[in-house]
C-alpha cells in the first residue's frame, strides 16, 4: 500500500470515528433530555395516552327495617362501554347492539364514531342484555360493573323509602333526606390496555375523609306491619272506588312510625314511569280539612280550660243553627236536641261542637290548635313536609270559629293529625314523629341513634284520660259513630271524620267529593298503638264510620293475631288508667315495646305467615327456608326479587315457596 493510500485510509478511519463520536454524543444528549430534562412531562403524557380514568357512581348504604329486613340495597350490574379507536366499522357495531340494548341507532353510531378511546353506550342494563352483549364478543365493546340501587320489596313503603337516580343521588323520601349519610365515596374507573390490546380496568374509591364511607339506616318501620297496612288500604280503595288513600301506624309513647302507606303506591325501581303526583309523600305533603276528627282536640281544650265537663248539656237546635249568614247542619241531616259534651263526641254533632267552641272562645281555641301542632311542621325526618293552613286568629270571623270547630276551614296533614291524637293517647304528652332509628357503619356498629323526643305537654294526664273515655264510647257503644272499628276483647278509642272537599270553581264545599277518615288507638286503657286511616273520594260508603273504621279494625286485628300480643287479655271493663309519674320524666327508651323484638316476631310468624325472601341471596333464602321448614324452589341467580306465595300469606298446609332471583335488575 502506498504512502498516499495509507494516509487516505487513516483519514477515512478518523472521519468515521469522529462521526460515531458525534453521533454517540448526540444520542447521549437526546437520551439525557428525554430521560432527565423532559422525563416527568413525557411520563405524564404517556400515562394519559395509555391510562384513562372515569368517575363512577358510588355505592349507597342499605336501608333496614326495625327487624333487619332489607328495604333498599346496592347491587352491581353491567354497563356497556366502547373504545371507538378499536372499532373499524362503527355502522356494523351499532347495528348489532341497538337491537339488544333498545337504544337509538343514530346516537350509538355518533358515540362509536368519536375520536378517543372511551364512550358509554348503555348504563346499568338487565342481566339478559349483558349476557347477549358479552356473547357477541365485539371488538372495542366491553362491559364494566356499576352500582345500581335496588328495592327488593318493589312498591312496599316506596313513598317512604324514596328512590335514587342513575347517578346514585337520592331524589325522594329517605334516600333524599339522608343523602349525606347513605351516599358512599366517589368511585374512579381506571382503564388501560395490555400487550394484546385488551381493555383492562379497575375500580377504586376516592375522597374518603378519615376512612369514612356510606352508612346504613335502621328504620322504625316494621315491614310486616307495613305489608298488612298496604294490603288492607289497597283492598279498601278498590272496594270503595276511592281516588286514593293513606294510613299511618305510630307508637304514641315514642313517636316511632311503624307503617306509612299511600295508595296508589309506586315502585321506586321504575320511578321514571310515574308522575310527580304519584311519588309524593302525601301523608306529610298534602293538606286537607280534617272534618269531625278535629272535634276531640276542641273538647280536650275545653276540658283542660275547665269551661265544660263531660256532663254539660248543649241544645243542638234540632239540626239547624244559623251563625251570621251561614246555617250549620248536622252530618247526614240528623236532628239532635240536647246533648251532653260526651254525646257531642259520640254522635259527632257539628252544632254541639260549635257551641263548645263558642264557650271556649276563639283565642283559647286557637292557642290549643297550635299546641296540638296544627299550623306548623312536625319536623318528621322526611323531605317536603307541609305546615298545613291555620289562619291567624285575628282574621277569624264568628263563622270561622264555628266551622273550624267541626274541622272545616282549617287544613292539616295526616302526620299532624296522628301526632296530635298520639298526644291524647300518651297522657297528654306530644312526641316528635320519626322514621329512622339509627345510623350504622359497615362494621355493624351504631354510629348515631335517634331517641324519642318530647315536644311538649299539651294537656294534663287527667284531661287525656277523660277524653279517652269519651273516645272509647265512640267505638265501644252500639250507637257510637265508630262502632265498626271495634276489636274483639280489646278496648279501642277513636273518632270518625267525613270532610267535604272545597270546590274552587264554584267557591263552595262539595257534597259529592269527600274524604272519609278514622283515627284511633288501642288498648284504650294502656295505649300502645295509634292508627290513622283516610280514603280520598270514596264512591260508596262515603262516611268515616262506614269506609275507614273497618280498615282500622282489620289492621288492628291482624297485628294482634300475627304478633300474638297479650293485649287481648286486658279486661274491656278495666278503667282507663293514668300513670302516677310525670310523663315528662318517663324513660321512654326503656319503656316496654308493644312490638316484640325481631326474634320473638319471627317465632310468632313461623306457623302462620310466609316469610319475606326478597332481597336475599339464594344461600340466605335457603337457610331461612330451612329454619322455617319451608320447601324453597329457586329460579335464576343473584338477589331474590319475587316470590309465590307472597310474604305475609298464610302458610297453612302449603309450605312450598317459589322464589325468583335476579342479578340486580
Amino acid at each position: 500500500m502506498t504512502t498516499e493510500a495509507k494516509k487516505w485510509l487513516k483519514f477515512r478511519i478518523a472521519t468515521l470515528l469522529a462521526f460515531f463520536l458525534v453521533l454517540f454524543i448526540a444520542l447521549i444528549s437526546r437520551a439525557f433530555q428525554i430521560q432527565v430534562l423532559s422525563g416527568k412531562a413525557l411520563k405524564t403524557l404517556a400515562k394519559k395516552q395509555h391510562f384513562k380514568s372515569l368517575s363512577l357512581q358510588p355505592e349507597r348504604g342499605i336501608l333496614f327495617d326495625r327487624n333487619g329486613e332489607k328495604l333498599a340495597v346496592s347491587v352491581m350490574v353491567d354497563s356497556v362501554c366502547a373504545d371507538p379507536s378499536k372499532i373499524g366499522n362503527p355502522s356494523y357495531v351499532a347495528e348489532k347492539i341497538v337491537h339488544v340494548l333498545h337504544i337509538d341507532k343514530n346516537e350509538a353510531l355518533k358515540n362509536l364514531s368519536k375520536s378517543g378511546s372511551f364512550c358509554w353506550l348503555a348504563r346499568k342494563i338487565p342481566p339478559d342484555q349483558a349476557k347477549i352483549i358479552k356473547a357477541m364478543n365485539l371488538e372495542g365493546v366491553f362491559l364494566i360493573k356499576e352500582s345500581k340501587r335496588f328495592y327488593p320489596n318493589a312498591d312496599m313503603a316506596g313513598h317512604l323509602i324514596g328512590f335514587a337516580g342513575l347517578d346514585s343521588t337520592g331524589l325522594g323520601g329517605l334516600e333524599l333526606k339522608y343523602e349525606q349519610y347513605v351516599k358512599g365515596a366517589e368511585q374512579k374507573l381506571s382503564y388501560s390496555r395490555d400487550a394484546k390490546g385488551k381493555m383492562l380496568y379497575r375500580i377504586e374509591k376516592t375522597n374518603l375523609a378519615s376512612g369514612e364511607d356510606y352508612k346504613h339506616l335502621v328504620l322504625t318501620i316494621d315491614s310486616r306491619i307495613q305489608y298488612m297496612v298496604e294490603s288492607q288500604l289497597r283492598q279498601a280503595v278498590e272496594a270503595k272506588g276511592a281516588k286514593g288513600g293513606l294510613a299511618i301506624v305510630m307508637d304514641p309513647r315514642t313517636g316511632e312510625i311503624l307503617a306509612m302507606a299511600i295508595e296508589p303506591s309506586f315502585d321506586p325501581n321504575n320511578f321514571c314511569k310515574y308522575s310527580p303526583d304519584r311519588i309524593r309523600i302525601k301523608t306529610i305533603t298534602d293538606c286537607f280539612d280534617p272534618g269531625s276528627t278535629f272535634k276531640p282536640f276542641l273538647v280536650a281544650a275545653a276540658l283542660q280550660e275547665g269551661v265544660v265537663k263531660e256532663t254539660d248539656k248543649f241544645f243542638c237546635e234540632n239540626g239547624n243553627y244559623k251563625i251570621a249568614n251561614r246555617v250549620i247542619h248536622e252530618a247526614q241531616r240528623k236532628k239532635h236536641g240536647t246533648l251532653s259534651v260526651h254525646d257531642v263526641i259520640k254522635y259527632s254533632s257539628n252544632i254541639g261542637a260549635v257551641k263548645i267552641a263558642e264557650k271556649l272562645g276563639k283565642e283559647k281555641f286557637y292557642c290549643y290548635i297550635q299546641k296540638f301542632g296544627f299550623g306548623s311542621r312536625t319536623d318528621i325526618d322526611l323531605p317536603g313536609e307541609a305546615s298545613g293552613l291555620l289562619r291567624p286568629v285575628k282574621d277569624w270571623a264568628r263563622v270561622d270559629s264555628a266551622t273550624i270547630a267541626f274541622g272545616q276551614g282549617i287544613s292539616v296533614t295526616a302526620i299532624q293529625l296522628i301526632t296530635a291524637l298520639s298526644a291524647i293517647a300518651n297522657h297528654g304528652v306530644m312526641m316528635k314523629p320519626f322514621v329512622v332509628r339509627a345510623l350504622v357503619n359497615q362494621e355493624g356498629n351504631i354510629v348515631e341513634s335517634f331517641k324519642p323526643t318530647v315536644i311538649r305537654q299539651v294537656v294534663s294526664p287527667e284531661t287525656a284520660k277523660r277524653l279517652t273515655a269519651m273516645l272509647t264510647d265512640v267505638v265501644e257503644q252500639d250507637d257510637g259513630t265508630g262502632k265498626n272499628a271495634r276489636i274483639t276483647d280489646v278496648l279501642v278509642a277513636g273518632k270518625t271524620g267525613t270532610s267535604q272537599k272545597f270546590d274552587p270553581i264554584h267557591g263552595v264545599y262539595s257534597s259529592a267529593r269527600v274524604r272519609t277518615s278514622f283515627m284511633g288507638f288501642f288498648p284504650a286503657n294502656n295505649p300502645q298503638m295509634c292508627i290513622l286511616v283516610s280514603l280520598d273520594e270514596p264512591q260508596t260508603d262515603r262516611w268515616g264510620g262506614l269506609a275507614a273504621a273497618p280498615i282500622f279494625k282489620n289492621i288492628g286485628e291482624q297485628i294482634l293475631t300475627c304478633f300474638k300480643t297479650d293485649l287481648r287479655k286486658t279486661p274491656k271493663t278495666a278503667a282507663v288508667a293514668v300513670k302516677a309519674n310525670d310523663p315528662m320524666k318517663v324513660d321512654l327508651v326503656s319503656a316496654h315495646d308493644f312490638i316484640p323484638q325481631s326474634t320473638v316476631m319471627a317465632d310468632a310468624l313461623d306457623e302462620q305467615m310466609m316469610p319475606d325472601f326478597r332481597g336475599m341471596t339464594i344461600r340466605d333464602a335457603l337457610k331461612k327456608a330451612k329454619h322455617r321448614m319451608i320447601d324453597l324452589k329457586a329460579i335464576g341467580s343473584g338477589w331474590a326479587v319475587a316470590q309465590d306465595p307472597p310474604a305475609g300469606a298464610p302458610i297453612k298446609n302449603n309450605k312450598l315457596c317459589t322464589v325468583t332471583f335476579s342479578d340486580g335488575y
